[in-house]
């Protein structure tokens, strides 16, 4: 079971979900992805402290989610990849092939696109720092606006 809430940030309208073990989803607005909300009263904690954690992040006063209980559904490989980019330190970004890398997955770079593309937990799992290998800006679900406003806020905090 899902609660589900809607929040405002400064790149636009967001859902969070939770289930009793913690974040699900932080995704656009109307995302497909997203579950169908209930009454999940378990929930509730875990999304008071995402709005408050996101809050902040846009407050220019956080720097990362791993104090959050995080509950992603994915395949092993993408939940490797996912706790992999918990690790890019704020302000910084890694190329796809360096991600692959870190998870022992040479060669992966494509894998390790798709993980990205499917990650559920937009921002808090930084997706957004992950970039072409030569420094581009590929790639992110939420639209190249919204990553280059991402890693510009961070750039300027850093």
């Amino acid at each position: 079971m899902y609660a589900r809430r809607d929040i405002d940030t400064p790149i636009g309208p967001y859902t969070l979900a939770a289930s009793a073990e913690g974040l699900t989803h932080v995704a656009q607005r109307g995302a497909a992805s997203l579950p169908p909300g209930a009454e999940a009263p378990d929930a509730k904690p875990h999304l008071d402290a995402a709005e408050r954690a996101l809050a902040e992040y846009f407050a220019g006063g956080r720097r990362d989610f791993r104090d959050l209980p995080l509950a992603p559904v994915g395949t092993a490989f993408q939940r490797r990849v996912w706790n992999a980019l918990l690790a890019i330190p704020f302000g910084e970004t890694r190329s796809y092939s360096e991600v692959a890398l870190q998870i022992g997955r040479e060669g992966a770079a494509r894998a390790v696109g798709m993980a990205n593309h499917h990650n559920p937990l937009a921002i808090v799992v930084p997706c957004h720092r992950v970039v072409g290998a030569d420094g581009a800006l590929t790639g992110y679900a939420g639209g190249l606006d919204r990553k280059r406003w991402l890693l510009a806020h961070e750039s300027t905090r850093a």
